[in-house]
């Protein structure tokens, strides 16, 4: 099987790592020949540009891919996207993010070669401006007619799309994003030795959140219930792992309300060694207004750990009430407030939580298993599809 993959920017991201140990699993257990084709992964979330080629991966950089919409940019993406594709001549175009996912559908669709889109998070989405919500809308809907099938991370994805009257049931597939899961299971580093370099003590109670510092991550929801929180349970800490524009402005709120020595920011950490953070972590908070599965909640659930997130998207398939940990309402502050200060007071509890999700999430969200889904979609697709004349 020869497959081209299509990503917007290969920055350190849930979606990219889902792409990422996809190709990496077709080269190096299937046999496929499979390149990854992106954009520059320029940022301050970090790249996984190096991590691909150090894995020997075909990795082809496209210089005109950029995130920001700009037309005459995005005319000059597409027909240099066309003549990569039409040179290394795929059975299959796998594509991933809203704007790889625009001129990569179209692309294939134009040089007749079959197409599956990965919908990792929705194109449209609350927090939008409306202009760009609906111009996104109609775009997916365009691009519907330009390939053969969808993979959803969740089941929410699928029905968010279907209500946007794009597709049909039976073009849709959920595969959970794969991940290393033996990293999770056993750290590299000791939870003991994490703490101490982060400067927590065996007293305290840790409430991790692992996003990039940006909008829509929705750090400032749990920033905002942080009072409560302490005044509750004083010897919380709060531990942010990520990196980004909204750093400052976070520290800022927090030295307002007096709670600076609550909070600790771990900054950018390397994907392999995210693991050791939430063992390090007691309990991990999803308060992110937008994601379609934030792959920290299988994550932290196989890690053992329980989980509070906002009712979102996919959460709520992996995020169970009183058995993985708790669902609040989206931007709500004391109710986010009360579910955190129940687990971080109530130690038995947090392990019994964080057994169930580790007993019922480790199997299926091994990156092996997604993989193995994927080609299966593939080989359906290949096998529906005849040929077409570009």
């Amino acid at each position: 099987m020869r497959t081209a993959h299509i990503i917007t920017r290969l920055i350190i991201g849930g979606a990219q790592e889902n792409t990422l140990f996809n190709v990496d699993d077709q080269h190096h257990l299937h046999g496929d020949e499979v390149c990854l084709i992106t954009g520059p992964g320029l940022g301050p979330e970090g790249t996984l540009e190096q991590r691909a080629v150090d894995r020997g991966l075909d990795l082809r950089l496209l210089p005109e891919m950029k995130r920001s919409l700009h037309p005459w940019r995005d005319v000059k993406c597409y027909f240099a996207l066309k003549r990569m594709l039409k040179s290394y001549k795929p059975d299959i175009v796998h594509t991933h993010s809203s704007k790889a996912g625009i001129i990569g559908r179209r692309a294939a669709y134009a040089l007749g070669i079959p197409c599956v889109h990965s919908i990792h998070g929705a194109a449209f989405h609350f927090g939008q401006p409306s202009v760009l919500f609906h111009a996104y809308r109609q775009a997916e809907k365009i691009a519907d007619r330009w390939c053969q099938h969808f993979i959803t991370v969740c089941h929410a994805m699928a029905e968010q799309y279907l209500a946007a009257g794009i597709g049909t049931p039976d073009k849709y597939t959920t595969i959970y994003s794969g991940m290393e899961v033996d990293h999770f299971l056993q750290p590299r580093r000791s939870r003991s030795e994490v703490r101490s370099e982060l400067g927590i003590n065996d007293s305290h109670v840790v409430v991790g959140k692992i996003a990039r510092l940006f909008n829509l991550k929705g750090h400032e929801y749990l920033i905002e219930a942080a009072p409560q929180i302490v005044k509750q349970v004083p010897n919380v800490r709060f531990l942010f792992v990520g990196d980004g524009i909204l750093q400052q402005q976070f520290k800022n709120r927090i030295a307002e309300l007096g709670l600076t020595e609550n909070f600790i920011f771990a900054g950018l950490v390397p994907p392999d060694q995210v693991t050791n953070y939430i063992h390090a972590m007691d309990v991990v908070a999803h308060t992110s207004v937008w994601e379609g599965l934030a792959r920290v909640l299988p994550q932290a659930l196989i890690c053992g750990k329980p989980v509070v997130s906002y009712d979102i998207d996919g959460a709520p398939e992996v995020c169970i009430n009183d058995e993985t940990g708790y669902l609040v309402p989206s931007r709500s502050i004391d109710e986010l407030a009360t579910a955190i200060v129940r687990l971080t007071a109530d130690s038995e509890l947090r392990t019994r939580l964080g057994a169930n999700g580790r007993e019922r999430f480790t199997a299926q969200f091994r990156h092996e298993y997604m993989t193995e889904r994927i080609r299966n979609v593939y080989s359906n697709v290949l096998a529906a599809v005849p040929v077409r004349q570009p």
